[in-house]
């Protein structure tokens, strides 16, 4: 796909994600096998200590993983996500960086670095997902 096809499809994608659209969540950038997404801590964002939820930095992080797993045209599916919280975060806007580091033609496999507005690491996702491949109609085959 061209660079220009990848970022439309991102958009749509990223439109029709009606949970990403309530959390406050905006797309930033996306292209082949990656994708940026950013987040304005508001109160929803906040657990009871004042600080970011794990819930919500997962959440972004899920969501730029969702748009570089799916910028291939080919639908990609989670099955496996791991998050590592490195420090707290409070307010402003986060930005979650996912990145393709292994691809093949069933699996990929991507990190997603999330910071704040100074570019200290908030957390770091890995995660992979199954690449449901067009199979021939069986009458073909």
């Amino acid at each position: 796909m061209a660079p220009s096809d990848i970022e439309e499809k991102g958009r749509e994608f990223f439109a029709a994600d009606l949970f990403a659209r309530e959390n406050g969540l905006e797309l930033v950038a996306v292209s082949s096998g990656r994708a940026t997404v950013s987040m304005q801590v508001a109160d929803r964002h906040r657990n009871s200590h004042g600080t970011v939820h794990g819930g919500a930095l997962f959440t972004l992080a899920d969501v730029a993983f969702a748009l570089a797993s799916n910028s291939h045209g080919i639908d990609a599916a989670a099955i496996n996500a791991h998050i590592t919280y490195m420090t707290a975060a409070k307010d402003g806007v986060l930005t979650a960086e996912a990145e393709e580091f292994g691809l093949n033609p069933k699996l990929a496999s991507y990190t997603v670095t999330i910071t704040d507005e100074e570019g200290r690491k908030i957390a770091i996702f890995q995660g992979m997902v199954y690449r449901r491949t067009p199979r021939p109609s069986p009458e073909y085959q």
